[in-house]
């Protein structure tokens, strides 16, 4: 499976950050040893004093596909999730200084979220609200109705640089309000109200 991830989706969160507004979808990777296992502690890595949530509507390919039309997107996917995209910051701030990969940021161990999945027949994915808490606190809360590319979009646009799969999933990008974790936060995130998942970081 793939983790394919979309950066720079949600204009606030692009103003946060200080970044340019993207042309295109900004498209990067993370290999199936950033998933978190379910039920473990996220553990700050070692090689980071500043990293972030991200919280994150996801999509999971049910068949394979290629050069997907916008309008035959809604066939290659029956669920959404949600999950978290872990980025260590200061790592990314020095990669994108030098213009190198953020793979070192984005993609370590554990750096993937991965939360409960539900059909997708039960939303409205053109108004899909979804919140992250941490300490009890809503530090993110984003609705797809932001989206600068909608999901039927961005895996249009994936599928003509990289041949989709059953079970690669598709994180679609954050919206504003990320920010640091420290030692001992719990990370709850929501889907229309829904807890999607629950994480402790150590």
């Amino acid at each position: 499976m793939k983790i394919i991830c979309i950066g720079r989706n949600y204009a606030k969160h692009i103003e946060e950050l200080a970044n340019e507004r993207p042309e295109n979808p900004v498209v990067f990777l993370k290999p199936d040893s950033s998933i978190l296992p379910r039920k473990n502690p996220f553990f700050i890595p070692p090689f980071s004093n500043d990293v972030h949530y991200e919280v994150e509507v996801l999509v999971k390919i049910n068949k394979v596909g290629k050069h997907i039309a916008t309008r035959f997107a809604h066939k290659y996917y029956d669920e959404i999730g949600l999950g978290i995209d872990f980025t260590a910051r200061d790592i990314q701030q020095k990669c994108k200084e030098k213009g190198l990969p953020w793979e070192k940021a984005k993609a370590f161990d554990g750096s993937a979220v991965i939360g409960d999945f539900y059909d997708k027949s039960n939303f409205d994915l053109e108004n899909l609200s979804f919140k992250l808490f941490k300490n009890d606190k809503v530090v993110q809360d984003g609705n797809t109705k932001a989206m600068l590319w909608k999901v039927d979009e961005l895996i249009s646009y994936v599928s003509q640089y990289f041949t989709l799969k059953k079970g690669d999933i598709i994180f679609t990008g954050t919206p504003a309000g990320v920010g640091k974790v420290s030692e001992n936060d719990i990370l709850i995130g929501e889907i229309n109200n829904c807890k999607a998942f629950e994480i402790k970081v150590k």
